[in-house]
């Protein structure tokens, strides 16, 4: 048996040990500091470009996986770990008056400026609300479709031709890369301070990043009470792929970009 950087021996027996992510799955959440952040934020919006909180978590998060933890953009085919060559981040947009949910994918999102993916993002939620959701979105209506009794079987073939085999599903617009390959949520626009996200075993992704509500706290600084801005942030991982280590890794990375947005303003 040779070993790689993906193929590493504890994923090979995680993937084995563990079941899908209703198995390994480890939660954690964290508080940053925003308050900088906060204000470039308003800067950029009074110079007429409209910069989100969102659009900085998402920058944040591609741009840290491509830089600081590419090992863990990867999913599991038969036991094998298999690298994705591409980041795409999903993330969630509030459709009819937040009355129900969809996902608009920021393709390629590393390879995008700040400003780039705040505009892409602004675009395809409007587009998702007017109705005009991407295949793999549709897909959701034809399998709601199905009879519940057929309706698990015909999800476990799906998931079983999609990255079992690595073959395309045309007639629903289904691959392995449908889901893409990390996805950020916003639930502060839900009113909510911290969620537990749940990993979608048909998604197959490493991560679920959820953003939380920003609130004003008292912070000690150098011995001083200070009030600042603070976003708090959790995030569920599929413990076959990733571990304590790259999980530290990745968060100091996600922070240090979202706490600094400067670094997130030139595209590749």
């Amino acid at each position: 048996m040779k070993y790689d950087k993906y193929n590493t021996p504890w994923r090979l027996v995680a993937s084995t040990v563990f079941g899908p992510p209703k198995d390994g799955k480890l939660y954690g959440t964290m508080d940053v500091d925003i308050t900088e952040t906060d204000k470039y934020i308003w800067a950029e919006r009074r110079a007429k470009r409209k910069i989100t909180m969102t659009s900085v978590v998402i920058a944040a998060v591609a741009h840290t996986l491509a830089e600081d933890t590419p090992e863990i953009n990867c999913f599991i085919r038969r036991g094998r770990i298999i690298p994705r060559n591409y980041i795409d981040v999903a993330t969630a947009v509030l459709l009819k008056g937040g009355e129900a949910m969809s996902t608009v994918m920021i393709k390629d999102a590393h390879k995008k400026s700040l400003l780039e993916i705040a505009m892409e993002l602004r675009e395809k939620a409007l587009d998702a609300r007017q109705g005009d959701e991407d295949e793999a979105m549709n897909s959701k209506h034809a399998l709601a479709k199905i009879p519940w009794p057929f309706r698990k079987w015909v999800y476990l073939l799906i998931r079983l031709i999609i990255y079992g085999f690595g073959f395309k599903i045309k007639s629903l617009g289904i691959s392995e890369d449908s889901f893409g390959s990390i996805v950020v949520t916003n639930v502060g626009t839900l009113g909510l301070t911290n969620s537990f996200p749940a990993l979608m075993p048909m998604a197959k992704l490493p991560a679920v990043i959820a953003v939380g509500k920003i609130e004003k706290r008292p912070i000690v600084i150098k011995d001083k009470i200070e009030i600042r801005m603070i976003l708090a942030g959790s995030a569920a991982f599929d413990h076959r792929l990733v571990d304590g280590i790259q999980i530290a890794k990745f968060v100091k990375g996600v922070i240090k970009r979202i706490q600094d947005p400067k670094l997130l303003e030139k595209s590749v």
